[in-house]
């Protein structure tokens, strides 16, 4: 289990990307897959779910305001970016990407957004020196350690995680906006830790749709807004 967990906690697609979104590159290297406009109210930059790759990401599109830019991150070793995905290597790309885009949009507010797993790294972007003006989690955990000992109880999960992901650590000195949608039908990351998160952060706001944790896209309830 202990060699094997990263191989059951990511699951890239390296499939030729299709959608509306565009290739997003730095010095000729992959960053992940954008929606640009001009003159942009708000950009969003996008931690998406485990499974997939970046350019699958276009039904946030349907979430956010037409007049709003969407990035989404490509992790390492998702899609055609090199390396292997990790706690380390999302956070350290999921930073160069939000410095990028602070250097690209100077005087542009920048919000982020977290989807399942990728509510990890959303959440460790208030430690960068200018944390977003806001943060949408949507269907996330409180601690990855919470929802591993909960689904694997027969083991010493405190001894064997590797990627120790603690949105409610991370998140307990922010100050800007926090949004948090929860699914109550989720069987994957089951609503009480999206409940369990918002109420370790007074500052969040708790919305709660009816649907599975894969189904949030299809749903009204989820406007994605400053």
């Amino acid at each position: 289990m202990f060699t094997l967990q990263r191989s059951l906690l990511f699951f890239p697609s390296h499939a030729e990307p299709s959608g509306l979104l565009e290739a997003w590159t730095d010095n000729g290297n992959i960053v992940g897959y954008c929606h640009t406009v001009a003159n942009p109210s708000t950009v969003w930059l996008m931690m998406h779910g485990n499974a997939g790759q970046a350019s699958d990401r276009d039904y946030v599109l349907d979430h956010i305001s037409e007049n709003d830019a969407l990035y989404v991150l490509e992790y390492p070793g998702y899609g055609a970016r090199h390396g292997s995905p990790s706690k380390k290597s999302i956070d350290q790309a999921a930073s160069d990407a939000y410095q990028l885009l602070r250097r690209t949009y100077p005087s542009t507010p920048i919000g982020v957004i977290g989807e399942s797993i990728g509510s990890g790294p959303a959440s460790m972007l208030t430690k960068e020196r200018n944390p977003p003006e806001k943060i949408v989690l949507i269907t996330p955990f409180d601690s990855l350690y919470n929802v591993a000992s909960k689904r694997f109880w027969f083991l010493p999960v405190w001894l064997l995680l590797l990627d120790r992901w603690d949105n409610m650590e991370a998140l307990k000195d922010y100050d800007g906006e926090l949004d948090i949608f929860g699914a109550t039908d989720d069987v994957v990351i089951p609503i009480e830790h999206a409940r369990n998160l918002a109420r370790a952060i007074p500052i969040s706001k708790l919305i709660e749709i009816p649907c599975g944790h894969n189904d949030w896209s299809f749903s009204s309830i989820v406007r994605i807004k400053r």
